[in-house]
């Protein structure tokens, strides 16, 4: 969430307030208000005015789903139209260059569009494309890249007819990832400087989006804000564009035992009369109901987040929950007292059984604690974590650095094809886990050290550390430019950049390219389905 608005009116209320300074003090509200006047009043000389109906064609997507048309040149954001539909619309704001209308009648549809299946899809805000095929889907997520890719990178991307979109028909999706596993032997060659003598002005390439066989209930973890209604809990997911809580009876893009455990709690906690956090007030004990879900070991875990650190009913609530959930191994309790939107507080406890579950991602298993990251689609993370050791290009005798490393999940997927892996990650916690999850996997050739990587890597540069391979797989604002410098001085032989932003990858791409580097594929992975939301994994080679 952006918070500059309030820094600055802590600021402007700090400045001293003498009596010379009154009437400049009231000034601006005046402004302020003539502002406000204005910026209500309707806007001349645009083609479409408020609550006017239109029909449009939509000519694309954005990034948050919403299809894009323009009425005589006006663009218009339409939550709900796909690309190529012909409908009509309300429109309902309208700025200078761009507004938003309703969607009120398809009058022509597009191949891709299909009933959600979701009961409660039109008004939870949690996936935003059910309406969309899972072949469209996968489709306009590989569109979404390349349009980063040469909009905001500037960069070159090569279309050719095998890399276009996958049909429609969910029987090819098996036949389109597996002509992804063949270019194995192309991306070697490239690897080992076999380039073409002409491709002087290079182009990247971008392969079709690699999507799951079966795309739904593919969740390992629920995370899920608790209410009250008619004297009993609901929970759910916040209505969209608000904190208001849909209950919800199933997720379907969730696992089905996680719903079971989330349904389970709000029985019994209805029934014992726990009451649920009220975010107005600050009071209530229950805040969320968190679980997790081991896909390949079976066990769970649940999270009970609270405000406050007594439970009422305690032991009667622990042991209906076992009888009804055997598969639950850990039940654990958060205490979060603070009036904030951060689901965890600082204090967790074991209230029954383990502190930890454990599951594998390929043959690397990993121990979840109640506050670690762990990927929460476990198919698809091993696809993206092949695809990471794969542009790695490992032969064994690799010095690979794991940038942004976390709990350590890719850096022991490469520890096992290369010779020596160093890993950083600035939060203390996640390399306590890498470290631990390093010693569970008995893997001796990998080392964690706490700092941001720009500090780090220099140092151990110092140290005579030189890496063959850097792998950097930031959070959503990209690599810090001072990384970016340091990849750039250390100069490897290949840069593996995984991502769950296409823009700020187009960016950061870029900037590797002007110094010295040449981004040679791209394959998007559907860590997601059914959200606007795509992993992204970039092989660059030093030139």
């Amino acid at each position: 969430m952006n918070r500059s608005g309030r820094g600055k009116n802590r600021r402007n209320s700090a400045a001293p307030q003498g009596k010379g300074k009154a009437s400049a003090s009231r000034q601006p509200s005046q402004s302020n208000q003539s502002r406000a006047r204005e910026s209500s009043a309707p806007i001349e000389g645009l083609p479409v005015s408020k609550n006017e109906e239109t029909v449009i064609d939509i000519i694309g997507m954005n990034h948050d789903g919403e299809g894009v048309g323009r009425a005589n040149g006006y663009t218009l954001f339409v939550q709900g139209a796909l690309p190529g539909e012909t409908v009509r619309v309300r429109v309902m704001k309208t700025k200078k260059q761009y507004g938003y209308a309703k969607l009120l009648e398809i009058v022509k549809a597009s191949p891709d569009r299909v009933s959600a299946p979701c009961p409660i899809y039109d008004q939870c805000g949690g996936c935003q494309i059910q309406h969309m095929s899972y072949a469209g889907q996968l489709a306009w997520k590989r569109q979404l890249v390349i349009d980063n890719l040469q909009r905001i990178g500037k960069l070159n991307v090569l279309v050719e007819d095998e890399t276009q979109v996958i049909e429609p028909e969910q029987s090819q999706l098996d036949e389109a990832i597996e002509e992804q596993t063949n270019e194995s032997n192309r991306i070697r060659l490239r690897l080992e400087g076999v380039m073409n003598e002409q491709d002087t002005e290079h182009a990247i390439r971008v392969l079709p989006t690699m999507g799951m066989d079966e795309p739904w209930r593919y969740r390992n973890k629920a995370q899920v804000p608790i209410g009250t209604a008619e004297g009993g809990l609901v929970g759910g997911f916040y209505a969209k564009g608000s904190h208001r809580i849909i209950d919800m009876e199933t997720c379907l893009i969730q696992h089905e035992h996680n719903d079971e455990v989330v349904a389970k709690v709000k029985e019994i906690g209805s029934h014992l009369g726990i009451s649920a956090y009220n975010e107005e007030t600050g009071r209530g004990l229950l805040r969320h109901v968190v679980v997790k879900k081991a896909f390949r070991t079976g066990e769970m875990m649940l999270v009970l987040v609270t405000n406050g650190r007594d439970i009422p009913y305690k032991d009667e609530w622990i042991g209906s929950i076992r009888e009804a959930i055997p598969q639950v191994a850990s039940i654990c309790q958060n205490v979060n007292k603070k009036q904030t939107n951060v689901i965890f507080g600082d204090e967790t406890r074991v209230l029954w059984g383990r502190d930890v579950i454990y599951d594998y991602i390929g043959d690397v298993q990993f121990a979840i604690s109640p506050r670690s990251f762990y990927q929460v689609n476990p198919v698809q993370t091993e696809v993206l974590y092949g695809k990471t050791v794969e542009y790695a290009g490992l032969s064994g005798k690799e010095t690979v650095i794991d940038a942004y490393c976390g709990i350590g999940t890719i850096s022991l997927f490469l520890a096992q094809h290369a010779d020596q892996v160093y890993g950083v990650e600035i939060v203390p916690e996640a390399i306590e886990d890498a470290r631990s999850n390093a010693l569970l996997n008995e893997m001796h050739n990998v080392k964690f050290e706490v700092g941001a990587s720009e500090d780090v890597i220099p140092r151990w540069k110092e140290q005579g550390i030189e890496a063959d391979v850097i792998v950097v797989d930031p959070p959503r604002k990209g690599c810090d430019p001072r990384l970016l410098d340091t990849i750039l001085e250390m100069k490897p032989e290949r840069v593996v950049y995984v991502s769950c932003n296409p823009s700020t990858l187009a960016r950061d791409l870029r900037v590797l390219e002007d110094g010295g580097y040449r981004t040679v594929e791209v394959t998007p992975v559907d860590m997601f389905p059914h959200t606007v939301h795509v992993e992204s994994v970039a092989m660059l080679v030093r030139v």
